[in-house]
């Protein structure tokens, strides 16, 4: 990651380009007006043509000849609706689709000109509208441009510096030349951080450490509650351990509560925090204040947002300190190697663009409310809450990016477990109750290569991939029985995913996949994905609540007498202890 670039523009040029980025400022300011202006013109996704086309083609797929069990035996059905790139498998040949779908599908790609606006994304244009901000998490690990300049700051250059600084400060630790209060080298790591300053992290950190032996361990405090922070300090060794402070404001309510806890756990142990805490925030944060001694602090930027931050600052000193920087750089590879294939890669072979509009036909024109993640996989168990916040907080919204109500839906439920786990769960519901797409994900190599017993004939992974294989079979077929109770309808949509091992560039690609399906999605949908303004309200009105919790505090005496009923009975009783 280490690169040095030079000005490219001679000195004499400087005035007349900085002029000309003034106007181009201006003329972007200007689109965004107008844009709010227009905007139901612009994203009224039904008004496309290929929109109202798909609208009757979806009615005829309730007919019984387009049921699955028919579709997935047409001649060369796999080979037309499967993708194999680089080492990522995608199979669609089980999503109730044909090629004339397809077709239409791509049409509606081009006319909401999805291809255009991810490229513009990559280049750093104003893509976030609301916040006026470009959104370039994929610039956190490009390695093909030398220069991306937003307000006149070279992203790039800005995203090495902190990842020499990072290499440099996780390799001191790793070689015990920074070490704790009383001398004693770093074991473990707590990473304090909510929503997307700990998923992505998380997800990526349980995957990678089945197949490389941490050397810092990380647990991870994102919750107020109490007893999450007791389980963990139960866990580590106070004179040992790192806690690794994430918050782009540094204001966070719930990041600053466990910041505060975690200063009086190492008082209480007799240890200094300036030997003990690392920040990742924004430049000028108060986090950032030199004047709060901590070992470091690493800056994040207000054009990665939080859940697509796990590529920088925010995954970078947690998964460093974890794995070694020169794996952090391998996982950046693999996310990078999607990018580019999500950028380059034309409408008919784009995975994550073909994941995104079969996730927009089975929404918004048959009707599914929900998708499953289903890894068979028990190293990917974090997948699905991390595809959680990245996916229904970016598509969870009821306005357009230009402000004007939705007439479409936007966003799924997102919800999943590790397979065989979920057959023993919700299968029962998926192939008889209520349906919904699934996606299913396979490892083709397990990490564990020792000797293995066989159960049937077969070893434990074979077994897995056994049971992935026949559930989405089962799901498309279904089974014919004079017992209803038995009866399979089948018809059932899912996808199948297959990376090839549990190594950082195989977990980088799952993971830029994901983002690019999402962003994709959104700019279909004439959403703006990387806003979240529906997290705010629930935040304001515990200010309140805080307020009255605050006077009790201070005034044993004081009750609750002005709170609504319901308010009242439930302070009542957190102050009791008891109903």
């Amino acid at each position: 990651m280490s690169r040095y670039f030079l000005n490219p523009f001679p000195n004499q040029a400087l005035t007349e380009i900085i002029g000309l980025r003034m106007i181009a400022k201006a003329f972007r300011q200007f689109l965004f007006q107008w844009g709010m202006t227009m905007g139901q013109k612009i994203f009224n996704l039904s008004n496309h043509q290929a929109f109202q086309k798909l609208k009757p083609l979806s009615k005829s797929f309730k007919d019984k000849n387009n049921h699955l069990k028919n579709l997935i035996q047409t001649k060369n059905r796999f080979k037309d609706f499967s993708i194999q790139k680089h080492g990522f498998s995608y199979d669609f040949s089980k999503q109730r689709l044909d090629k004339t779908i397809l077709k239409e599908l791509f049409e509606l790609a081009r006319q909401a000109g999805a291809k255009e606006t991810f490229s513009q994304m990559v280049s750093g244009k104003i893509i976030n509208a609301t916040e006026n901000r470009s959104a370039l998490h994929t610039a956190a690990r490009d390695f093909t441009q030398d220069q991306i300049l937003v307000n006149d700051m070279d992203v790039i250059f800005e995203i090495n510096k902190v990842n020499k600084e990072i290499k440099n400060f996780t390799e001191k630790i790793h070689k015990k030349k920074i070490k704790g209060t009383t001398g004693k080298s770093f074991t473990d790591a707590v990473v304090i951080g909510i929503g997307g300053s700990y998923l992505g992290c998380e997800f990526v950190y349980t995957a990678l450490k089945h197949g490389i032996e941490p050397l810092i361990d990380l647990h991870f405090l994102p919750n107020v509650d109490i007893d999450n922070f007791g389980q963990i300090i139960k866990t580590i060794n106070p004179e040992t351990c790192l806690w690794i402070i994430i918050s782009k404001s540094y204001t966070t309510i719930e990041t600053m509560a466990n910041l505060n806890q975690a200063l009086l756990f190492l008082k209480s142990n007799n240890l200094d925090p300036a030997n003990h805490l690392v920040t990742v925030t924004a430049k000028g944060s108060p986090g950032d204040d030199p004047t709060n001694s901590s070992l470091g602090s690493f800056h994040m930027f207000d054009f990665i947002g939080g859940r697509y931050s796990v590529t920088s600052a925010v995954g970078g000193v947690p998964l460093s300190l974890a794995f070694g920087f020169d794996n952090f750089h391998r996982f950046l590879k693999g996310c990078h190697t999607m990018d580019l294939h999500a950028l380059n890669a034309p409408e008919e072979n784009n995975i994550p663009l073909i994941a995104a509009l079969i996730n927009i036909w089975n929404s918004n024109f048959l009707d599914y409310p929900a998708l499953a993640i289903i890894p068979y996989c028990t190293a990917l168990s974090n997948l699905c809450p991390h595809v959680q916040q990245l996916y229904m907080e970016s598509l969870g919204k009821g306005v357009t990016s230009a402000g004007k109500s939705t007439n479409h839906r936007t966003g799924v439920i997102i919800f999943g477990e590790p397979g065989t786990n979920a057959q023993h769960s919700f299968f029962q519901l998926a192939h008889q109750g209520s349906p919904f797409p699934i996606e299913f994900i396979g490892v083709a190599t397990p990490v564990y290569n020792k000797s293995q017993a066989t159960s049937k004939g077969v070893y434990n992974h074979q077994e897995l991939w056994a049971n992935m294989i026949a559930q989405a079979m089962g799901l498309a077929k279904g089974k014919d029985d004079d017992n209803n109770a038995k009866y399979f309808p089948g018809n059932r949509p899912s996808s199948t995913i297959v990376i090839n091992d549990l190594t950082p560039e195989s977990i980088g690609m799952l993971l830029a996949f994901y983002e690019a399906r999402t962003v994709y999605e959104g700019f279909i949908l004439g959403l703006n994905p990387f806003d979240q303004f529906g997290v705010e309200l629930g935040k304001v009105l515990a200010t309140d609540i805080r307020d009255q919790i605050k006077r009790k505090n201070i005034d044993k005496t004081y009750d609750f007498t002005s709170l609504d009923t319901a308010t009242k009975f439930y302070l009542d009783i957190l102050f009791k202890g008891s109903l």
